[in-house]
């Protein structure tokens, strides 16, 4: 899709949070009227068919589109957080990262197996987080999962979308 006005808006602060890292900061498009629009209508031109029941926000960038998106869609939010911020029983799936190993959990009231999903975070990279996201919602056995992000990142050598080949659609609105 790679919106132009999108592009135009996105900030980039380079050696954040390590030197080498160009990080892409989504912060700029939510601060503005028209971006967060653009950002909108674009992820319901999407879905607004796919029969979408529950969107879940990846902590803590994701909640903020997926709240957006669930209100237009008709659709409840779910939250996928890190360990311990969620206060009812939770099931938790742990993955790997650069510096070690860290969980997402969800509830376990979250989804039922009547639910079509779509799973939402603002960014992919490694796709670690989100991976270990699609494996906590299938544990629910939705009829369907779809999966979302603001913003691809490619340039820099990573490649997180090849770790959902043949699991799950994945769409994003910046390939940078």
């Amino acid at each position: 899709m790679n919106n132009p006005v999108l592009l135009e808006n996105l900030r980039c602060i380079p050696d954040f949070p390590q030197k080498g890292i160009n990080f892409r900061d989504v912060t700029t498009l939510y601060k503005s009227a028209e971006c967060l629009k653009i950002m909108l209508d674009e992820m319901y031109e999407l879905y607004k068919d796919k029969g979408i029941t529950k969107i879940v926000g990846i902590e803590s960038r994701g909640f903020i589109m997926a709240s957006a998106l669930a209100a237009r869609l008709g659709a409840g939010v779910v939250l996928a957080r890190k360990p311990g911020k969620l206060p009812a029983t939770v099931i938790k799936e742990s993955y790997s990262k650069e510096y070690g190993v860290d969980t997402i959990e969800m509830h376990i009231d979250s989804i039922d197996e009547n639910d079509v999903v779509l799973i939402h975070d603002d960014l992919l990279a490694t796709g670690g987080t989100a991976l270990a996201t699609y494996k906590l919602v299938k544990n629910f056995n939705p009829k369907k999962v779809y999966m979302n992000f603001i913003i691809e990142i490619t340039d820099e050598g990573l490649h997180g979308r090849d770790v959902f080949k043949g699991l799950v659609d994945v769409t994003t609105l910046l390939t940078i």
